[in-house]
């Protein structure tokens, strides 16, 4: 079953560019060896921003509930149930964070988005480079108006991403 929140006919994207030789790219369960050591690495930051709202990631995950947890987000972005792309280092030796692009839950947004880098990557180029570029990514290549963005944004993430789309993201403050 595809879902309705978004236009019938659109193609969501499979590679995005990433500054200094990274990309994203739609997560499987293909990449659970190298989101075990991503996630379990910056769990309790991870937990401290998705832990009330999804109970993820939990401290005692298994490789194989990692695994089914992968497969399940591969069919939902084939049937445009939500989006999860995982953000890969050039040669794909590393998994450096993820963003997740879901279903509006908050009324006037069109959808709800949300990233994260490993806890070594917080405050370097990279998490800046992915700042700047997951809003405009959203705004060239995603059939939304008014996505909202989720309250864990750092101010200065904030101020990215009002200059970036001129002001129109919706943003908890």
């Amino acid at each position: 079953m595809t879902s309705t929140w978004l236009p019938a006919g659109f193609v969501h994207p499979t590679h995005v560019e990433v500054p200094f030789g990274h990309h994203l790219r739609p997560i499987g369960p293909e990449d659970t060896e190298l989101d075990m050591v991503a996630v379990m690495g910056s769990r309790e930051r991870l937990w401290t921003i998705y832990g009330e709202a999804w109970g993820w990631p939990p401290a005692d995950m298994t490789h194989d509930e990692d695994r089914k947890d992968l497969a399940r987000h591969a069919a939902e972005m084939e049937t445009h149930e939500s989006f999860n792309y995982a953000l890969f280092d050039t040669d794909e030796t590393a998994l450096l964070g993820c963003v997740y692009i879901d279903p509006p839950e908050n009324p006037g947004a069109d959808a709800e988005i949300s990233w994260w880098v490993v806890d070594e990557c917080v405050g370097t180029e990279l998490e800046q480079a992915l700042d700047q570029l997951v809003p405009r990514w959203i705004a060239d290549d995603w059939p939304l108006a008014s996505p909202h963005y989720w309250p864990h944004i750092s101010a200065r993430s904030q101020r990215v991403l009002r200059a970036s789309t001129g002001g129109a993201p919706t943003l908890d403050v």
